[in-house]
């Protein structure tokens, strides 16, 4: 069994010259104390490699942990084991805290599982090249690998970077290409099964190498507890690595057996093809999943990938054979490069051509990538010899070598992956540039779209009165924490930057509260436009960079009457929008209050009940009671009471009727008669200005941020696009006292623009109408005439119209672009208009056409755009 490898090389080293530094590492000459041996280290039956990984695991952990702790490890048993490497030479151990180490410390499973990850890690490296090899010798389509990325958190990384890493690795190769069929739905399958082990290897490495390298921390904790929990998260991770591994193996087989059909040798297809089967290899899968002993477990996924490295290296031993099989394949050679785009071979070299022929034939070449692979691995198998012909021989050869170079004991296997490394990091065709989970780029369309949906809400704003802010994008962290409850984890820490601790805002509202404080503002209406940040898991519509429209009035007024408006600045926001049928959820936190106050929830548990009941919309209400019972501890009695009122949701003046009933329980509770008197008169405000038909009154309205004091409403679309909340906010009456004192009401609301935009954008797809630019008129000069261009283009820039110019002489390259452009007018110009002093205008909607005279040519456009 390899041990091999990078996170053992700490290890190594602090083993040479023990003896001589054993003063230094603090280690105790006191006579032992022998205890008894753990019971997870008794009874072990491991071969001679097995026990020397685990002493090594063990040695150090004793070393790490009396360096970092006061632990009693004894000199003798630390030189025992430096110079036996036998797990049994630290048995029994010489003082409990030697025991608590070696049974909370885990070393067989450590050991095994260190061995593990040094034999599959060098593989995630080696199992893309191989299938890069793979699909040059099978004519694969390179559009398999075609994976895209999102920054909305719906790709998986390792899949597109393992597609990635294999067109880097074909980049230049003119083997690949349309194979169709059953080779394009292998080659498909490379992305995600090579991602998903990569996934698996690197879960067990960073567990690996945690466990290697950390003491063991002395305690209450009972150690042989502690130890069997390492064991079994060692478990966990190396049984997913094991079912990773299988689907590698079946990937394998297949695109081995899509590389045999390219032989024409059909005896030499058949013994190419005998001895493997896919059910064999399940069946040892399923055998190391279901045994229930750690030892057994971990002993058989290291097999089981001994048995895929076999595999893997049968699969590149196939591949080399077809590639060398095939005479109108160039064969790249050790010191030289295949050139991109084919070369040809040197007639002289070649058996097949006479002497007199001025030309060979071109042979199609292997990608640069490739090239490389197939050189190393060639030259390891037949030792620099050339390759004269293949047989079934030659291949089991081939194979056996090929399983030896992917040893991590193998010194030429840091060669190999170290050139993968390289191919794919410094090819001159650079892997595509990505962006950040959670954010999106605005390509022109979508630019249109946001550009009309700001105009559109500052329309809004400004008819009601507002003014435009802009503050800080970063904020003094102390002006964030605090004050959004559960949500705070989600804020953005940026390093210090010159003694300072600051944040990305999360949101608009507290910024403008600390604005209102700093600068003694007793009354503003606002408006801001501006990005805000979340480190939130990124989903459909969720992102973490993201524009939010705020609308907020500061000061005091009579009761309701900025709530009011802010309702209905955001009702007309929905209906000018026009996104579709929508509605506006409201409730009081007063009432909310009054509400878990008669459910018989503790006031001090009030914040935290809330954020949990803020999640109806998103789950059932089983999963909310489970949170509020077993994480809250609120009691089923109470949960299921909260359960009954936060059914309640209808007509805003329903719904109050209903609460404000004679025997209600509300009308016992103070909060609650202030909210709902509050309520009334915001109803009757929204009813009489035709406002309140989209509002419902919903108690499961909760709104988790901390900072609310009375009336909340969130906006929810009710279309097709499942983009969730698009608006949402409240009164908060106390946020500005927060930072000065001096309490100052506020009460607004947030547009989140970009479910917004995600909604348009399905609209206009639909109705395919999105256009980029507001360009009215195309001047087409029919040939390369730049001077007449810039004096016509110019007269429309000067009378106020939009316009573009184009020079080319194709009329249809013009009127194609016109087309895509959606503009409405041309201005054409070819030789028989300059001749003739005038100019064409062409109405692309009416396919009309008109001859004007130059000079006026932009006045009578003037006229035709402003009467269509």
């Amino acid at each position: 069994m390899s041990l091999i490898g990078p996170a053992w090389q700490p290890i190594w080293r602090s083993i040479r010259g023990l003896e001589a530094s054993l003063p230094a590492l603090g280690l105790s000459t006191r006579a032992p104390a022998p205890q008894e041996t753990p019971a997870p280290l008794r009874n072990l039956a491991l071969a001679p490699p097995e026990s020397r990984a685990a002493a090594v695991v063990l040695l150090n952990k004793l070393l790490i942990t009396a360096g970092d702790s006061c632990a009693l490890v004894s000199a003798a048993t630390a030189t025992r084991l430096a110079g036996s490497l036998d797990l049994a030479a630290a048995l029994p151990p010489a003082s409990r805290d030697e025991a608590a180490i070696a049974a909370a410390s885990a070393p067989v499973a450590i050991a095994l599982a260190a061995a593990i990850d040094c034999c599959a890690s060098p593989l995630v490296r080696v199992a893309d090249a191989v299938a890069a090899l793979s699909c040059e010798a099978a004519r694969g389509d390179v559009a398999a690998f075609d994976v895209p990325t999102s920054g909305d958190g719906l790709s998986a990384k390792d899949e597109a970077d393992v597609a990635a890493d294999v067109k880097m690795l074909l980049f230049g190769s003119k083997l690949v290409g349309g194979a169709g069929g059953a080779a394009t739905a292998s080659f498909t399958k490379v992305p995600t099964v090579n991602g998903i082990f990569r996934e698996a290897v690197r879960a067990l490495h960073a567990r690996v190498r945690i466990e290697l390298n950390a003491p063991v921390k002395l305690g209450k904790r009972d150690a042989v507890e502690t130890g069997e929990g390492k064991e079994e998260a060692l478990v966990v991770l190396a049984t997913q690595l094991a079912r990773s591994v299988l689907a590698m193996f079946k990937n394998s087989v297949a695109r081995t057996r899509l590389c045999v059909e390219r032989i024409d040798d059909a005896e030499l297809q058949k013994k190419l093809t005998d001895g493997v089967d896919i059910d064999d290899l399940k069946r040892m899968g399923d055998k190391v999943m279901i045994d229930s002993n750690v030892v057994s477990v971990l002993r058989g996924v290291y097999n089981f990938l001994l048995k895929f490295r076999d595999i893997l290296a049968w699969e590149a031993a196939v591949a080399m054979a077809v590639i060398e099989m095939d005479s109108s394949i160039e064969k790249p050679q050790a010191g030289g490069e295949n050139e991109a785009g084919g070369s040809t071979e040197n007639p002289q070299a070649s058996g097949d051509k006479a002497k007199g022929d001025k030309k060979s034939k071109k042979k199609k070449t292997l990608g640069k990538g490739t090239s490389a692979v197939l050189v190393l691995l060639r030259d390891h198998v037949s030792s620099g010899k050339e390759v004269l012909s293949v047989n079934s021989a030659l291949l089991a050869e081939w194979g056996t070598e090929l399983s030896l170079l992917f040893d991590p004991k193998c010194p030429r296997l840091e060669s190999l992956v170290g050139k993968v490394t390289e191919v794919v990091e410094t090819n001159e065709v650079r892997r595509l540039p990505k962006i950040p989970k959670g954010t999106r780029d605005f390509g022109k369309e979508q630019m249109a779209i946001r550009e009309r949906a700001f105009s559109i809400i500052t329309g809004v704003f400004k008819m009601h009165g507002a003014v435009a802010l802009d503050t800080p994008v970063f904020e003094l962290r102390e002006t964030l924490m605090g004050k959004y409850g559960e949500d705070s984890k989600l804020i953005y820490d940026l390093a210090d930057q010159g003694g300072e601790l600051c944040s990305l805002r999360y949101d608009l509202t507290v910024p403008f509260a600390r604005y209102v404080a700093m600068n003694n503002i007793s009354s503003l209406k606002r408006y801001q436009i501006a990005k805000v940040y979340r480190r939130d898991n990124p989903s459909k519509g969720r992102y973490r960079e993201f524009y939010q429209c705020d609308f907020d009035i500061a000061g005091v007024y009579e009761t309701m009457e900025p709530d009011f408006e802010v309702i209905k600045v955001l009702t007309e926001l929905l209906d000018q929008l026009d996104i579709g049928s929508y509605e506006i959820k409201l409730n009081h936190r007063k009432l909310l209050d009054g509400m878990l106050e008669i459910c018989g929830v503790p006031p001090e548990k009030f914040r935290t009940v809330c954020s949990s009941i803020d999640k109806l919309d998103k789950q059932t209400f089983e999963q909310v009671k489970k949170e509020l019972v077993d994480e809250k501890g609120i009691s089923n009695e109470t949960a299921e009471k909260i359960g009954d009122l936060v059914k309640t949701r209808g007509p805003p003046l329903e719904v109050l009727l209903e609460l404000r009933k004679e025997g209600s329980k509300f009308l016992e509770n103070k909060g609650s008669v202030i909210a709902l008197n509050e309520l009334e008169i915001l109803f009757r405000a929204l009813d009489k200005a035709n406002a309140i038909g989209k509002i419902v009154f919903d108690l499961s309205l909760a709104r988790g941020l901390d900072y609310y004091t009375g009336v909340i409403y969130e906006a929810v679309f009710k279309g097709a696009t499942q983009v969730g909340s698009i608006a949402a906010g409240g009164r908060y009456d106390n946020l500005v006292g927060m930072f000065s004192g001096k309490q100052v009401p506020a009460v607004g609301v947030s547009l989140g623009i970009e479910r917004v935009f995600a909604i348009m954008e399905q609209q206009e797809m639909e109705k395919n109408q999105i256009r980029a630019t507001e360009t009215e008129v195309l001047v087409s000069i029919i040939g390369k005439d730049l001077i007449l261009a810039a004096e016509l283009v110019s007269e429309l820039w000067n009378a106020g119209i939009k316009a573009e110019f184009k020079l080319t002489t194709r009329i249809a390259n013009h009127l194609k672009y016109a087309a895509q452009s959606r503009i409405p007018w041309m201005v054409l110009v070819g030789e028989s208009e300059i001749s003739s002093g005038k100019v064409k205008l062409k109405n692309l909607t009416s396919t009309q056409e008109e001859e004007v005279d130059r000079t006026e040519f932009a006045q009578v456009l003037k006229q035709r755009l402003r009467n269509p």
